[in-house]
């Protein structure tokens, strides 16, 4: 969604490095730039205005004119001001202290409230908790049947005691859903509310009615981060009309120009919360304004990248996996391999894993045509093989490698090429598990491995020659006279062990093979 504001945003820094000072119109000039890019990316106009205004005063101030690297300085300025117009700090759920805690979903009719709701149960039930879900949308076709159905996939409880398309009592369906919660024990209720095509009477005065009757704990405001403008002129309304304490953005993963994302929370004044990013149940996930701010800026979002791998990968397995690389690189299989692939897989789209890295703003189109199947087909090319084959690939010859190809849909080439992959990866594997640092890289302190050749040259050193050819010449003939004496000793060359780091001189060195 922020690729184009990306883009844009990296261009104009580019022009700042390599300059040891800014003047005031390299300042103005970024910041012409910078107002550009923000109004193409949709950004509301009194975010914008606010927004340059704080850069500009900032950037023309002493933490700039005195920074060592200006043009860092002013990066690190406009990240930081991008996190506060993103609402500053993560906003986390309000809990009840008595059971349940009631949240209510909001907006209009399109926005994904209904999905989301579904998406919000999952993550609920993942923190722990045991959610319900409430079908309080009775004018939508459907809308309490596709409600049913997203909680059964998210594995979540739902009170659903009306058909909806049109019939039922809205109200009375949220009060009752607090009495059901209570006697069946589930900690959270999600109510999901119907929405209109546009904000009118009859959608305001039924969304106050149900947060009268259940006095919810939360009210979450739903948008469609693809609507542009429109989202803040929505907000705004049912700020007035309803009141919400929180938003959720969905559909983050759009093509839109994501103006909404940066103007919701500075115009409303309340903070986003929630993100969800995907059509699948698990891809939602809290909003942290420094991350999404980092994302915006190409600095990738190591951190969520590294909550979700916590989640994915089990610890036990991990240092597991570490000593059997430790051993050596045998150790290591291709049933290993296929192990570690399909935890990968569990983390998500390896796309958008790979969009969380620093710099990969770089070759996002590439990323963006990665083919997520290929993932699939080496898992087919590995489970066509023999147990024998996974635990040892150096015995897959010419006719085991047409039948695993057969087996798995695939060419010949690509079965050699996955094992010539695997051979390489393992190797690389083994190395930095052993402490020995990346192939081809001198090893770390405190490290095994780097120091071999710096010993090896130490060694092969000998004695130093002395610059003046006289003394040189001396030192020769000194030498070549104690050669003679060790060949005349019984000990042989035993007995001057000096003799063994002797050091021809550099012309007789050209004679020597």
């Amino acid at each position: 969604m922020f690729d184009t504001l990306s883009d844009r945003l990296a261009a104009t820094f580019k022009n700042l490095r390599g300059k040891g000072r800014l003047s005031e119109a390299d300042i103005d000039a970024t910041a012409r730039e910078i107002r550009i890019a923000l109004l193409e990316a949709d950004v509301a106009l009194p975010v914008v205005r606010a927004f340059i205004k704080q850069v500009k005063e900032r950037a023309s101030g002493l933490e700039v004119s005195q920074a060592l690297n200006p043009a860092q300085q002013v990066i690190k300025i406009v990240n930081e001001e991008l996190v506060g117009i993103l609402g500053g700090e993560t906003r986390r759920l309000r809990f009840s202290k008595q059971p349940p805690t009631v949240i209510m979903l909001a907006g209009l009719q399109g926005a994904g409230k209904t999905t989301l709701a579904g998406k919000l149960g999952h993550w609920l039930k993942s923190q722990g908790h045991a959610p319900l879900l409430v079908a309080c949308d009775l004018q939508r076709p459907n809308a309490v049947t596709q409600l049913s159905v997203v909680a059964e996939r998210a594995g979540v409880a739902v009170f659903a005691p009306e058909a909806g398309n049109g019939v039922g009592d809205p109200v009375k369906v949220a009060k009752d859903s607090i009495e059901f919660a209570k006697s069946k024990q589930y900690d959270v209720v999600v109510v999901d509310t119907a929405g209109r095509l546009g904000v009118d009477e009859e959608l305001m005065r039924q969304a106050a009615d149900i947060r009268d009757a259940v006095s919810p704990d939360e009210i979450l405001f739903v948008v469609d981060a693809m609507i542009g403008q429109d989202a803040v002129n929505t907000a705004e309304a049912f700020r007035d009309g309803v009141g919400f304490d929180g938003v959720v953005l969905s559909k983050l993963d759009g093509d839109a120009r994501g103006g909404a994302a940066l103007s919701i929370a500075h115009v409303t004044g309340k903070q986003i919360m929630f993100a969800s990013n995907g059509e699948k149940l698990d891809e939602f996930d809290t909003f942290h304004p420094d991350r999404m701010a980092s994302r915006i800026l190409g600095m990738g979002d190591m951190l969520s990248l590294i909550e979700k791998a916590e989640q994915t990968f089990s610890q036990a397995e991990a240092q597991k996996m570490a000593e059997k690389l430790a051993k050596g690189p045998k150790e290591f299989t291709l049933d290993d391999f296929l192990s570690q692939m399909e935890q990968v897989r569990k983390m998500g789209s390896i796309s958008k894993l790979l969009g969380m890295l620093p710099g990969m703003g770089q070759i996002k189109d590439q990323i963006a045509n990665l083919d997520e199947r290929d993932v699939d087909r080496t898992a087919a090319i590995i489970k066509s093989m023999t147990p024998a084959e996974r635990q040892d690939p150096t015995i897959l010859n010419g006719s085991r490698r047409v039948r695993v190809a057969k087996g798995s849909g695939t060419e010949v080439s690509a079965v050699k090429s996955l094992v010539e992959r695997f051979f390489e990866a393992r190797k690389m594997m083994s190395r930095m598990a052993q402490g020995g640092g990346m192939p081809g890289m001198p090893g770390m302190p405190g490290m095994g491995g780097g120091n071999k050749k710096k010993k090896q040259v130490k060694q092969a050193k000998g004695k130093q020659r002395s610059g003046n050819p006289m003394k040189r010449k001396a030192d020769e003939a000194a030498e070549a006279a104690r050669r003679a004496e060790q060949a005349d000793s019984p000990f042989g060359a035993a007995a001057a062990p000096e003799a063994q780091n002797f050091e021809l001189p550099d012309e007789f060195k050209k004679f020597m093979g």
